[in-house]
């Protein structure tokens, strides 16, 4: 049986280095990043970065519970972290979402943009080589679930690529785009495979699955009835952040990322309320949260309208404040 460990940090290089890197694989790091690539790199980049995310997530989450391989025990391993610890351990999602980002983010731009291949290329695995190495500093995966956990997401990245032109023409122009984005996540949160005890892993699926469904009917959206975004041409030589553009760069992401928070924020409190009142709880209780019938489209709704106000009411206040 685990029980938490006290530790003595003796070298805080390394301790704030993996701990850092470990948060570049949660949901922070998401929150962030995938709309910043949205708002001020290119929309076709963050569309293939989003739909590889979350095929990958949703397949290594329910590896997890099909699996049930447990995580290192402690003692002797010394974990640094609490959250995750109900969830069993292979493969390592932080490993999979670490691979599939960062090599699906140089792979969409090495193309479109004029910077050194091999600096890409470096970048790309020096990033998810942190990740990977914070899981084990931090106690919470052995060597099997990492290397378990990026082998598979290249794999599928190696499975999906041929068809990365094809599944983005289909979500911007298929009629059925709308609907095939809400209902197949739904369906597939709501038979997540269960479990004897609760897990998280669960619940952040449905986090991913939603912000993806909300982001893609938003693409579809925008493709449909709105001009082009972010099509200035001092974007097309090379990244914003080479550019005078600085300013707007940063202008944006503060601005957008200040309207996704508030939107969480406020759907969060909404949903929840309404659920409570509907299934007799408080939003307090933390058991009756998670529940699947209130789980599931508590999380499915918040993420999604965060996943559609990055991808739609965003852009509109950029363009209304003068930020495009």
């Amino acid at each position: 049986q685990d029980c938490t460990q006290k530790y003595i940090v003796k070298n805080y290089f390394y301790y704030y280095l993996f701990k850092f890197s470990a948060a570049l694989g949660e949901e922070i790091f998401y929150i962030t990043f995938l709309p910043f690539t949205y708002w001020n790199i290119d929309h076709s980049v963050s569309r293939r970065m989003i739909i590889v995310w979350s095929i990958v997530m949703y397949i290594g989450q329910v590896s997890k519970d099909i699996l049930k391989w447990p995580r290192p025990l402690s003692p002797p391993v010394v974990k640094l972290e609490m959250r995750t610890n109900a969830e069993y351990g292979m493969p390592s999602t932080h490993a999979m979402a670490a691979t599939a980002i960062s090599f699906s983010f140089f792979i969409a731009t090495t193309n479109q943009y004029k910077y050194p291949f091999e600096l890409g290329l470096v970048a790309a695995f020096v990033f998810s080589t942190l990740v990977c190495l914070s899981r084990l500093y931090t106690g919470m995966h052995t060597v099997l679930d990492v290397i378990g956990g990026a082998l598979i997401s290249a794999v599928l990245l190696v499975l999906l690529y041929p068809a990365w032109d094809t599944i983005d023409h289909l979500l911007l122009t298929s009629p059925f785009c709308p609907l095939f984005s809400i209902v197949v996540p739904l369906v597939l949160c709501y038979n997540y495979p269960k479990l004897d005890y609760y897990s998280p892993t669960r619940g952040d699926t449905t986090t991913i699955l939603g912000a993806a469904a909300g982001a893609t009917v938003g693409f579809w959206l925008n493709n449909q009835y709105a001009a082009p975004a972010y099509t200035s041409k001092s974007f097309h030589p090379g990244f914003p952040l080479l550019t005078s553009a600085m300013v707007f760069v940063l202008a944006r992401f503060f601005v957008g990322i200040l309207v996704v928070l508030l939107t969480r924020w406020v759907m969060k409190s909404v949903v929840l309320g309404a659920l409570g009142y509907r299934y007799q709880f408080s939003i307090r209780d933390l058991e009756a949260r998670r529940r699947r019938e209130v789980e599931v489209p508590y999380k499915f709704v918040t993420y999604s309208s965060v996943g559609f106000t990055a991808t739609v009411i965003v852009p509109l206040l950029h363009e209304l404040l003068g930020l495009m």
